[in-house]
């Protein structure tokens, strides 16, 4: 057999992922990420707790395409280390495929093709990978690559003699042996939780898969604006995390020994929160190389989890700025002089802190700050898009001609820079997480809409520095109109065409859904309560959305202001 390169997977679909924005949680478009893989902990999959698939083996006397659908197809049987599907390959590369390696997930069948009389190549469509750390890859525009097989044979029958590294997926199948759990950081003031979504298979494991990659640290995207309560270096003690009676048994390794008492209760509650997905567990307890662990009450001090919004839209409806009852309209003005000064300032735009005494407000002459009576004019550029307002007292402004740099003012005035790595285009909106470690960026390029996550780095007095690299996630299209944070994992877009306004919710590091259009044009988005989101068509009326359809709120406005 001629002897040929043997390339992995993640360097042939990297090939065809390339030429379009993917969002990939360590910031790259194909399985596996660049750079060293990191070593985790034994696993052992055994029962499957969703659907159990049990793929064919060869049939006696099947040709190489045969061989190699029939392989492709054995990639949904994970059962005793993808038994069924080595069989499959020739015996001295059987155990070298490391189906681990990632996922890639297809549209449609897939080409077989030819190369020579020993070589197939299979020709697919990828629209989203999963790497070997479980980080999900939404491609945005899906894109062909093309994967080379060769053959030999072994006892009179065909069999692989290389194959790529990783697996290949329907998209139906991939919902039925993977499923999403979200790991839990903290913001740098330990605050907040943030989540870092990872799709794991559905198997007895699936608790170590979720407590490795907690241990190993968040995705690269994300390293630098949120914390691990677990000392450097600490792994699992034990090859799998043990469930009895619905408690996990966590055994840590030494280097947990070096935590306080704070980290320990910081790291079972970033334990608790990562395994709550997991159906069996209720509880966890946790071990150091087998010896108990004193870990106290919180003390009903925990972190906060998707912080939420007042269920009513925060509006300026004639002149009144507050929240106004779904239902009658009737706007509740704000307190403490803060509706007052925002009325009065004519805004264009409105964000409001989450404690309701500071607002970021837009309107002609620029970017204003209000605190009280009070207020500030922080920047007074043309063409700003609308400021937001983050929980550590900064209000972020950009200009729409201006991709690359965005201001943070200190609530007094004093200006930050803040570069950013966001492609060239338009800025049509820029917002800032309500747990404030992550950026949403809009951008119109001459391809579309463009949507941007970033996670935002800042020094030791919590003023910005820089910003992580922006990873794209998937955009509504037609004329861009606006984004938005829904709650901690999704975010929203809304571009305008001709059939009505195009609303796409996306999951940062899952996948994406296109909500039903409603009638006429919408001029702004706006993350609601318990998930919901609200729309502001150009009649003024306020529509909300909770996954379905379109509903009208009864609520007219002059603006749709965003609450953290």
């Amino acid at each position: 057999m001629r002897s040929r390169p043997r390339p992995r997977l993640r360097h042939v679909v990297a090939a065809a992922l390339a030429a379009v924005s993917v969002l990939a949680l360590t910031a790259c478009a194909a399985i596996p990420v660049d750079g060293a893989v990191r070593t985790g902990q034994t696993i052992k999959d055994e029962s499957l707790s969703g659907v159990d698939f049990r793929p064919d083996k060869p049939i006696t006397g099947s040709d190489q395409t045969a061989i190699l659908r029939g392989f492709i197809a054995a990639a949904t049987g994970a059962q005793d280390n993808y038994a069924i599907a080595r069989q499959f390959l020739a015996s001295d590369f059987s155990q070298q495929w490391n189906p681990r390696q990632g996922v890639t997930i297809r549209d449609g069948s897939g080409t077989v093709e030819r190369a020579d009389d020993r070589e197939l190549t299979y020709t697919l469509t990828a629209s989203a990978t999963v790497d070997s750390e479980g980080e999900y890859t939404q491609a945005v525009r899906p894109t062909s690559s093309t994967l080379t097989f060769q053959f030999t044979r072994e006892d009179g029958e065909w069999r692989i003699a290389y194959a790529p590294d990783g697996i290949i997926l329907s998209p139906v199948s991939f919902d039925s042996v993977f499923q999403q759990h979200a790991l839990y950081f903290y913001d740098p003031t330990f605050r907040f939780l943030v989540p870092d979504e990872r799709w794991f298979l559905a198997r007895s494991s699936t608790s170590t898969r979720i407590a490795s990659a907690l241990l190993a640290g968040p995705a690269d995207w994300l390293k630098g604006a949120v914390v691990s309560s677990f000392p450097e270096g600490t792994q699992l003690s034990l090859n799998a995390v043990t469930i009895d009676s619905g408690t996990a048994l966590v055994d840590l390794s030494s280097d947990a020994l070096g935590a306080s008492t704070v980290d320990r209760v910081r790291m079972r509650e970033q334990l608790s929160k990562s395994l709550a997905s997991v159906a069996t567990i209720s509880s966890v307890s946790m071990t150091i190389e087998g010896a108990s662990v004193s870990v106290p009450d919180s003390g009903g001090a925990n972190a906060q989890q998707n912080p939420d919004v007042d269920p009513r839209p925060l509006v300026d409806e004639d002149g009144v700025v507050g929240y106004a009852a779904t239902g009658t309209g009737k706007v509740a003005k704000l307190g403490g002089g803060v509706g007052d000064t925002v009325a009065d300032l004519d805004p264009t735009s409105i964000a409001l802190s989450a404690s309701g005494t500071t607002a970021a407000v837009g309107n002609r002459d620029g970017a204003v700050v209000v605190r009280g009576d009070d207020h500030l004019r922080v920047d007074a550029r043309e063409d700003l898009v609308a400021p937001s307002i983050d929980d550590l007292g900064f209000v972020w402004v950009g200009q729409s001609s201006d991709t690359r740099r965005i201001t943070a003012y200190g609530l007094g005035g004093d200006p930050h820079q803040v570069a950013t790595s966001l492609p060239r285009g338009e800025l049509v909106s820029f917002q800032v997480s309500r747990d404030s470690t992550r950026a949403l960026a809009l951008i119109e390029t001459a391809d579309g809409p463009g949507l941007y996550v970033m996670a935002v780095i800042r020094g030791s007095d919590r003023s910005p520095t820089s910003f992580g690299a922006a990873v794209r996630v998937q955009a509504a299209t037609g004329d861009a109109v606006g984004a938005t944070w829904v709650n901690d994992t999704d975010v929203a877009s809304v571009g305008q065409t001709t059939a009505g306004p195009n609303v796409v919710r996306t999951t940062i590091g899952g996948q994406s859904s296109t909500l039903p259009k409603p009638d006429g044009r919408a001029t702004s988005i706006s993350g609601g309560s318990g998930g919901a989101l609200l729309l502001r068509m150009s009649s003024g009326s306020v529509l909300q959305s909770t996954g379905g359809g379109w509903d009208t709120t009864g609520v007219t406005a002059d603006v749709l202001g965003v609450q953290r």
